[in-house]
């Protein structure tokens, strides 16, 4: 990619993300022979468009990463991309992010494959890289900054990433082609270290923090985070969201991410604010099926899609990958005392005209 050209997709990308936006992971409309259902999956995304996300990611985990060797990756984003375009026909603007993954050579591979697609921003996981050295690592994500601007992935190990420590994160934000990153290793500590990498980097100004902690959304978008800098404190905020948990009930997503923006820009928390946080939290241990250490993290948001109706099934591209035991009453729990978080009279009130 010429520099020029780049220099304005990372200027166009920045400028996108650093609205704070809530962007849903997408998940991957299978049928029952386990192949990609178009019209369902053309449901998925006027459904979050209509819920008022500021953007979609795809090809990402919750996509599921095998989408790759099933031939689908560019499939998938295809579709995304062009349903956005013919259901918002130019109303607003959406931040398009793709899941990179890979060795560097299938990482830029698919970082061009996005580009050409229109994707803003490439969301890179660094898990095919376990082992590496820091450098090695580094190098890696320079060369696919070198296709398109890059938001960084802290993936928490329990789901295939790997732990990242401080110095990587200055180094990793000093790339210039960095316009954010999710921050998901649902590790308070390791999510201190990616603040204080981004401030050691001077970054801050030009890398927008969001959460991928889905056990923790709601303090992450309220909480102020400071660090010392040359002797002084230095603050920064997440100030949006990129969450497999917003692939479900995605319309109470966006509005609290409002919320949560509004009560940071007026520098006070409500209680009742902070005390969802918790229930959030509660919510999410059914849907990503913590008891299990994750195992139907996936399985479980497609039963939520299920039930409403956006989804025929919960099938996932793996035979073995579905609910776990005792996941499907879990899912139960939470629905019935958190009825309020959920959006199922907006999906039952738009339903056939996102499937028509």
């Amino acid at each position: 990619m010429a520099a020029s050209d780049i220099d304005d997709a990372v200027a166009r990308a920045r400028a996108l993300l650093q609205r704070g936006l809530a962007i849903p992971a997408h998940p991957l409309a299978l049928d029952a022979q386990r192949r990609l259902d178009e019209r369902r999956q053309r449901a998925l995304t006027r459904y979050y468009l209509d819920a008022g996300a500021g953007g979609l990611a795809v090809g990402v985990h919750t996509t599921q990463f095998a989408i790759r060797e099933a031939g689908l990756y560019e499939p998938v984003l295809r579709l995304a991309a062009e349903t956005a375009r013919d259901w918002l026909k130019g109303r607003r603007d959406i931040a398009l992010v793709a899941g990179l993954c890979g060795p560097t050579a299938q990482a830029v591979a698919e970082a061009r494959i996005a580009r050409g697609l229109g994707y803003h921003a490439g969301l890179l996981s660094l898990a095919a890289l376990r082992g590496r050295s820091e450098d090695e690592l580094i190098a890696h994500c320079r060369a696919v900054a070198a296709e398109m601007p890059l938001v960084g992935f802290y993936l928490q190990p329990a789901v295939g990433g790997m732990v990242l420590g401080e110095k990587f994160w200055q180094r990793f934000a000093a790339i210039e082609q960095v316009v954010a990153i999710k921050v998901a290793p649902f590790h308070r500590y390791r999510t201190l270290d990616v603040v204080r990498g981004l401030v050691a980097a001077r970054a801050e100004e030009r890398v927008t923090l969001y959460t991928g902690n889905d056990d923790h959304i709601v303090l992450d978008l309220t909480t102020p985070f400071t660090v010392m800098r040359d002797g002084a404190p230095v603050t920064v905020r997440f100030r949006g969201g990129l969450l497999g948990h917003w692939s479900v009930w995605a319309r109470q997503a966006v509005q609290l991410l409002a919320r949560c923006q509004e009560a940071a820009q007026a520098g006070a928390v409500p209680a009742e604010l902070l005390a969802l946080d918790s229930r959030v939290t509660d919510c999410n241990s059914a849907f990503f099926d913590v008891a299990n250490d994750f195992r139907g993290c996936i399985a479980g948001c497609h039963e939520i899609l299920r039930r409403q109706g956006l989804l025929e099934g919960i099938w996932c591209l793996d035979p073995e990958e579905g609910l776990s035991p005792g996941q499907a009453e879990a899912l139960d729990r939470v629905w019935r005392e958190h009825a309020d978080l959920s959006d199922d009279a907006f999906v039952a009130a738009n339903l056939d005209r996102w499937l028509a």
